[in-house]
């Protein structure tokens, strides 16, 4: 590759760095093309995508972005996902893809420019995903008020039952 296609390479790499909202460094050794590209089709459907790229390329598109702590894990045969919204999608998609294809390793993973080791990125990937914690906050939110009004409710009610029990008592 020249000159100029490496730095459009760096440059489009910086790019989609800067775009990126997580990151996730894994080696693909031994990965056939066919179950690399089903892992790719499937970051895809979440808008996330997988970047395979040379390490010193990679290493000089990650300066200056909030990326920079993947430097040291930039070795052998890397590649990149990036994902643009959630960031807990692809963390699900590749722990599972690497559960079925043990010769897919994640390395680590770097979110809002804090580095994420393995295990960070497997309790990341047990996370429910955005719609379902929003359901629960929505749920969360909404009972207050339901039980408050219903605090308010029994006074009343309760009010009416010793007035029936009085008038009860007193035709009797």
């Amino acid at each position: 590759m020249n000159r100029q296609g490496k730095v459009s390479v760096v440059e489009d790499l910086s790019g989609k760095l800067e775009k990126a909202k997580i990151a996730i460094v894994t080696d693909y050794r031994g990965m056939t093309v066919s179950s690399f590209e089903e892992l790719r089709r499937e970051l895809k459907k979440s808008n996330a995508e997988i970047q395979v790229a040379k390490n010193t390329l990679m290493r000089r598109a990650i300066e200056g972005t909030s990326f920079e702590s993947m430097h040291d894990s930039l070795t052998g045969t890397t590649a990149v996902t990036m994902s643009y919204e959630d960031p807990v999608t692809p963390a699900k998609i590749l722990t599972k893809f690497a559960q079925d294809h043990p010769e897919l390793e994640i390395r680590m993973g770097c979110l809002d420019g804090k580095s994420l080791n393995v295990s960070d990125l497997e309790a990341l990937s047990k996370l429910p995903s955005k719609e379902v914690l929003l359901g629960q906050l929505l749920s969360a939110m909404n009972g207050v008020p339901t039980n408050f009004v219903r605090v308010l409710n029994a006074l009343p009610t309760k009010l009416v039952y010793a007035l029936q029990a009085v008038k009860d008592q007193k035709e009797q």
